[in-house]
C-alpha cells in the first residue's frame, strides 16, 4: 500500500466528511474529535453514496437510502438497512457486510491516506 496525500486538516470541518478521489477510488475522509478516518464512499447494502448520508454523534456514518449504520472507524455495521418498512426482504440477498476502511495519518496538518 502507498501512502497518498489527500487534503489539508482543514479541508474536513470536526463532526463531517468530504468525497475525495484518491488512486484511482472514491474514498470518505471523516473528522471526527479523536481525529481523520478513511472508508469506502459507498454504502455496502447498495452502494448508495454515503456521501450523502449523516455522521453521527457516536462515530457512526448512516446510509441515507436504507438507513444502514457502520462505526467509521472500524467500518463494522452497527445496525443493518431497516427502513422503508419490508426492505428486510432485500436484506435476506444482501447480507451485512462491513465498509472498506484505510490507514490514515496526520503530519505538518496534512492527512494522508493508505490506498
Amino acid at each position: 500500500m502507498a501512502k497518498q496525500f489527500v487534503c489539508s486538516t482543514d479541508d474536513v470541518p470536526a463532526g463531517k466528511m468530504k468525497t475525495f478521489q484518491v488512486a484511482g477510488e472514491t474514498l470518505l475522509i471523516f473528522h471526527l474529535a479523536d481525529g481523520f478516518y478513511a472508508t469506502q464512499q459507498r454504502c455496502t447494502h447498495t452502494l448508495a453514496p454515503l456521501s450523502r448520508g449523516s455522521v453521527l454523534d457516536d462515530g457512526v456514518v448512516q446510509c441515507p437510502l436504507h438507513r444502514a449504520r457502520f462505526d467509521i472507524r472500524t467500518g463494522e455495521v452497527v445496525r443493518w438497512a431497516n427502513f422503508p418498512p419490508g426492505i428486510q426482504f432485500l436484506n435476506v440477498a444482501r447480507g451485512e457486510k462491513a465498509l472498506k476502511t484505510y490507514r490514515v495519518s496526520v503530519q505538518d496538518d496534512q492527512v494522508f491516506v493508505e490506498v
